[in-house]
C-alpha cells in the first residue's frame, strides 16, 4: 500500500513539474510575441493563471504530506514526547477541520463557478476552482491518517522529530527553504 501511495505522490510532483513548465514556457512565449510581433497569445495568459491555481493546491497537498508547511517548532521543540504528541493531535484536528471547511466552500460554490466560461478558452470555472476538492480532501485524508497513528501509538520517535524541526539535514532545510 505504501509503494501506491508513494507512486501516486510521484504523479503529483510530475503533474506538478508538467504545470510549472507549461506556465513558464507559455509566459516566456508570450513575452517574446509581444516584444518582437507586438502581439500575443490570450489563451497563454488565462491558461497561465489556472495553472498557478492548479500548482498552488496541489503543491499544498505535496507540502503537507512532507511537513513542509509552516509550524512553531521552536515551541514544540521545547516539550517532550507527550507534549508534542498532544500538539501534533491538536494541530492535525485544526488542519482537518479547516480542511474539511475548505473541501464544504468548494462545494457550496461549485454550482456558482461551473455556470461560468473563462472569457478565452471557454472552459467552465468549475474545472479551475474544482482543485479545491482536491487539496480540502487530500489534507483531511493525511491529518486523519497521522492522527490516527498517534492516538494508537504507532507515531515514529522520527516523525515527531520532525513535527518538532529537529533531526533535519542540511538537504532538507534547504528544500524547505
Amino acid at each position: 500500500m505504501q509503494k501506491a501511495i508513494d507512486l501516486f505522490y510521484k504523479v503529483l510532483e510530475f503533474l506538478l513539474i508538467i504545470l510549472l513548465s507549461g506556465m513558464a514556457v507559455m509566459v516566456f512565449v508570450n513575452v517574446i510575441m509581444r516584444y518582437a510581433m507586438n502581439s500575443g497569445l490570450t489563451v497563454s495568459d488565462e491558461l497561465a493563471r489556472y495553472f498557478f491555481v492548479w500548482v498552488t493546491f496541489i503543491g499544498a497537498v505535496v507540502a503537507f504530506r512532507e511537513h513542509g508547511h509552516m509550524g512553531v517548532e521552536t515551541l514544540v521543540a521545547l516539550f517532550g514526547r507527550k507534549g508534542r504528541i498532544i500538539c501534533m493531535a491538536v494541530s492535525n484536528i485544526v488542519i482537518i477541520g479547516v480542511s474539511a471547511i475548505f473541501f464544504w466552500g468548494t462545494w457550496k460554490q461549485l454550482p456558482i463557478n461551473w455556470s461560468m466560461s473563462a472569457p478565452v478558452t471557454g472552459l467552465s470555472m468549475g474545472f479551475v476552482y474544482g482543485i479545491g476538492f482536491f487539496t480540502g480532501a487530500g489534507c483531511v485524508i493525511i491529518a486523519l491518517e497521522r492522527l490516527i497513528r498517534l492516538l494508537t501509538g504507532r507515531v515514529t520517535e522520527e516523525e515527531l522529530a520532525a513535527f518538532a524541526g529537529e533531526n533535519m539535514s542540511l538537504e532538507h532545510l534547504a528544500e524547505r527553504s
